[in-house]
């Protein structure tokens, strides 16, 4: 498509500038709180996109990350001078922040249907993401997510709902068989934060252990907003498990990795995609061993791929002063999949684009994006990570 080609351009010149800028000192991190990006000229055709992620509370630095992957994504795009419906489309980000609770996630949403967005990008967390697209789809606004894996997300009949990752399913199983076959993780013992993404991603993984042969020891629970384990952790001691698997968030994991150690549990550790940060290491502090941690990013690019990733990484680092978290760039893709279903579309009115979006195939810097009937990626991908010296470590890109 034009607009494919025109991206293409704008990402060979994001690396370029990246390559060019190595050597010099990172900028002051963008402010926590930034106006909405890009105020249309005069007579131009201003085209809202919302954004609604937790920029505030514990996991503010991955709420942030994803709100820097919309930014970077709608400044190319007015970058680009496109033309919608027969005049200069200027791109408007409106950002929320939902600060990880469903409550004000359903408020938040609410906000940006009585802006009249064109389509949102959001939200991260699957216990936001799925009340709140109740709401959108009544309003019949397009929303994508670049983070949310519950499953029941995309399974509710909704027409607009897409994500851009693969789901628990696959996340959560593929870490269960990975705990037993590669791990040698005989007796694994589950903890959930009992939210929609962590309970979900810990009920997935407890079946792949299961389906591998190994032995679930314990299955205890937590909630998002705890810092005292040592009870739970008392009680798996006793039960002597190879692997402890956490489904929820880093804030959370890294506390828990500092009482393991405390307690003397030597067990390998695991987690899906919200334990699976650049922060992670500093929140466990030295509860964290090198290869004691396992986790898995719902998406991944390997070979020719690699290299638009690692340019968007370059470029992030330079524009933001902060390494990418996790999803950033999924939801720098997920932007300009919307807009590129809007140019082929000649139009923003969500129904006129929604048919566009059902049938993306669309080159982004995660990979190849295409939807099936439910609105989930097609041939999804997971990247296992583990940590040594404190930094992220790929192991094997999966599909």
């Amino acid at each position: 498509m034009q607009l494919n080609f025109k991206l293409a351009l704008i990402a060979a010149a994001v690396a370029l500038a990246a390559c060019g800028k190595k050597e010099e000192a990172a900028p002051v991190a963008a402010p926590a709180a930034e106006p909405a990006v890009a105020a249309a000229p005069a007579g131009g055709n201003v085209i809202k996109i919302g954004h609604v992620g937790p920029t505030s509370g514990a996991i503010a630095h991955l709420g942030k990350d994803n709100e820097n992957g919309a930014r970077m994504a709608i400044e190319e795009l007015n970058a680009a001078n496109l033309v919608i419906n027969g005049a200069p489309a200027q791109f408007e980000l409106l950002p929320e922040d939902d600060a990880g609770d469903p409550k004000q996630g359903v408020a938040a949403a609410q906000k940006l249907v009585d802006a009249k967005v064109a389509g949102v990008i959001g939200h991260l967390n699957s216990g936001t993401t799925i009340p709140a697209s109740q709401l959108y789809n009544d309003a019949g606004i397009p929303q994508i997510s670049p983070s949310a894996t519950n499953p029941k997300y995309t399974r509710q009949g909704f027409q607009g709902a897409f994500r851009v990752v693969a789901d628990d399913v696959h996340l959560g199983g593929t870490l269960g068989k990975y705990a037993v076959e590669t791990l040698k993780g005989k007796n694994v013992a589950v903890i959930d934060d009992r939210t929609a993404y962590g309970q979900g991603v810990a009920d997935e993984f407890e079946k792949g252990v299961k389906a591998a042969g190994g032995t679930i020891v314990g299955r205890e629970f937590t909630n998002d907003k705890a810092s005292d384990f040592n009870a739970i952790l008392t009680t798996l001691k006793a039960k002597k498990p190879d692997v402890v698997f956490f489904g929820g968030m880093d804030a959370v994991a890294g506390p828990m990795l500092k009482q393991m150690k405390s307690l003397g549990i030597n067990a390998k550790f695991m987690g899906g995609d919200g334990i699976c940060s650049s922060e992670l290491p500093k929140l466990a502090g030295d509860g964290m061993a090198d290869e004691q941690v396992y986790c898995a990013e719902a998406g991944g690019v390997e070979g020719e791929q690699k290299a638009g990733m690692d340019a968007f990484r370059a470029n992030f680092q330079t524009k933001y002063g902060a390494e990418v978290q996790v999803y950033a760039p999924y939801v720098y893709d997920a932007v300009k999949v919307m807009v590129n279903a809007m140019v082929a579309a000649n139009s923003s009115d969500p129904v006129k684009y929604l048919p566009e979006l059902k049938k993306t195939n669309f080159q982004g810097v995660t990979g190849t994006i295409a939807f099936d009937e439910k609105g989930d990626i097609k041939n999804g991908a997971l990247t296992l990570m583990t940590y040594k010296g404190g930094v992220r470590t790929p192991i094997a890109v999966i599909r």
